[in-house]
């Protein structure tokens, strides 16, 4: 399994054509084991589909094999004790070959299983993650879903959600040399920045967050230095707290830049919603219990900041965690994933599908 893991991180699947590689590579070595595939292929994106077991349940196992732009020793695995460093060794290949390596072995006595395992392997998490919302626009979305993104054998119970959107200011170019005869975007931009940290939805908890968060991701404004600048666009990236309501707070920020700042445009770019996978869901629980009792140590539970591909199959109602190996440095220059953890990694999702 860990050969399988460094083949993989030598695959530099950081574009569309690397992460299909990496994908063919996948389904060749499934099938080389007797596995049968199904691959899919959305705007030249592919993904691949592979069940075992029988029965009206089923979970779903979900990997990705893109990976963030590396440089290009990264791509040149290497061990050290009990690390594995390469790009994607922690986020997340490890997964992707644990996953494989346990859907293998299941495999061998499938006839034993008594719900059906899907292994979902993706390659545009990193991106938009549009290939694992085709796979359950198909229908692909089960009861339980793990993404075995690196959590350090610890569950991701819940994700925040995401609002994303420009703001389109107006205001009256002037020469530079007389700014009081125009209206400066950029200062009506940071006007307006400040009434939005003031919102209420901004102050909403629930057990697991003490707040969303407000990222001023981008502005762009101005072309000359002696110019008033007549347009500032703002880009927010918000992460709001399972519970709340993504329109609420569009509504929210959409009034306060048309009551205060006539004429600006809100843009929106894009809308998901949180993960709100409870903490007595059946399946967590067994997860949880399967975990203690291969790491033992207790299994906490906890809300991502972050988002993945959870959150379309948590749309379609299906309860999904994010649930992986130990590592750390993932999107940075050392990157690693610990070898011992994977190996753990792999057995709790044998036994929990067993279970």
């Amino acid at each position: 399994m860990i050969d399988l893991l460094k083949d993989l991180i030598r695959i530099k699947s950081d574009d569309v054509d690397g992460a299909n590689e990496a994908l063919l590579f996948c389904q060749n070595w499934l099938e080389e084991k007797g596995i049968g595939t199904t691959l899919h292929k959305k705007n030249s994106k592919l993904m691949l589909v592979s069940e075992i077991g029988f029965g009206k349940e089923c979970i779903i196992w979900n990997g990705h094999v893109d990976v963030v732009p590396g440089n290009k020793e990264q791509f040149n695995p290497f061990i050290e004790g009990d690390k594995l460093y390469g790009r994607g060794s922690a986020d997340m290949k490890a997964g992707v070959a644990a996953m494989m390596q346990a859907f293998y072995e299941l495999s061998k006595a499938s006839d034993q299983l008594t719900k059906r395992v899907q292994l979902h392997i993706v390659t545009d998490e990193e991106t938009n993650g549009e290939t694992s919302e085709y796979l359950v626009e198909q229908g692909y979305h089960g009861d339980f879903v793990i993404c075995g993104e690196p959590t350090h054998l610890h569950i991701g119970l819940q994700a925040k959600g995401i609002v994303q959107l420009d703001i389109k200011m107006k205001g009256k170019s002037s020469h530079g040399s007389r700014p009081w005869e125009g209206i400066n975007a950029i200062e009506e931009a940071i006007a307006l920045d400040k009434e939005i940290r003031q919102l209420s939805f901004l102050t909403a908890s629930n057990k697991f967050y003490d707040y969303p968060s407000l990222n001023l991701a981008k502005i762009h404004a101005g072309e000359r230095y002696n110019i008033v600048p007549d347009e500032c666009i703002i880009g927010y990236d918000i992460r709001y707290v399972p519970g709340q309501d993504p329109t609420e707070i569009i509504q929210g920020i959409t009034d306060v830049a048309h009551k205060h700042f006539p004429g600006n445009e809100v843009l929106i770019y894009a809308s998901e919603p949180a993960v709100t996978t409870n903490d007595n869901n059946p399946y967590v629980i067994q997860l949880q219990s399967e975990t203690t009792i291969k790491t033992g140590r207790d299994t906490n539970l906890f809300g991502q900041h972050g988002s993945a591909d959870t959150r379309f199959y948590a749309k379609n109602g299906a309860g999904a965690v994010e649930f992986g190996p130990s590592g750390a440095d993932w999107h940075g220059e050392k990157e690693y994933v610990s070898i011992s953890s994977v190996e753990t990694y792999k057995d709790i999702l044998v036994s929990f599908a067993k279970s």
